[in-house]
């Protein structure tokens, strides 16, 4: 069986994420110094093997105030915990063009399984040569199961950030 090494394309793929702010809107941020990579059955992506990290300086929310914020130990605490980490456990065709993606996703010194919904959109050759591949992947979490429990009570009821996670990614990978 030959194996096929699958690099990221860092300026095709961005990581990003939402949570509600204050129970009625969106916040949405996302990590730009990633890494990551694919090991796969010849060009058959079903069973590949993903592995991916990010660098948690990196996160962006546009608020350079929110940002550090959730750098400090309320949330990520970078100076403890500099990256975060997902290996993939298995990559499951439901059907044309759809897979689950299920993973050991780490977040500071937590790792807890995560599925992921994936639309692979193909395998392409681009104008220099280059064979790409692109998948678009989505999923939720709940970010107190990897110990990011910092929130403030509002004085209507609930609280200022929301549990649940949503993640959405697109990722471009050249094959080695």
């Amino acid at each position: 069986m030959n194996t096929t090494k699958w690099s990221i394309d860092p300026t095709h793929s961005e990581i990003g994420f939402k949570v509600k702010h204050m129970m009625f809107t969106n916040v949405s941020g996302n990590f730009t110094d990633f890494n990551a990579s694919v090991l796969t059955e010849d060009e058959n992506f079903e069973n590949a093997k993903f592995d991916f990290s990010t660098t948690i300086d990196s996160v962006t929310t546009g608020n350079t105030d929110r940002d550090n914020h959730l750098k400090s130990g309320d949330f990520f605490d970078i100076e403890k915990f500099p990256k975060m980490t997902f290996t993939s456990t298995a990559f499951t065709k439901k059907s044309d063009g759809e897979y689950t993606l299920t993973g050991n996703l780490t977040v500071r010194d937590t790792t807890n399984p995560v599925n992921l919904d994936v639309d692979f959109g193909g395998i392409g050759k681009d104008p220099w040569g280059n064979i790409k591949a692109g998948l678009s992947a989505t999923g939720k979490l709940n970010r107190k199961d990897f110990g990011l429990t910092w929130n403030s009570a509002l004085e209507t009821g609930g609280v200022l950030v929301g549990e649940e996670i949503k993640l959405n990614i697109e990722l471009q990978f050249v094959k080695e």
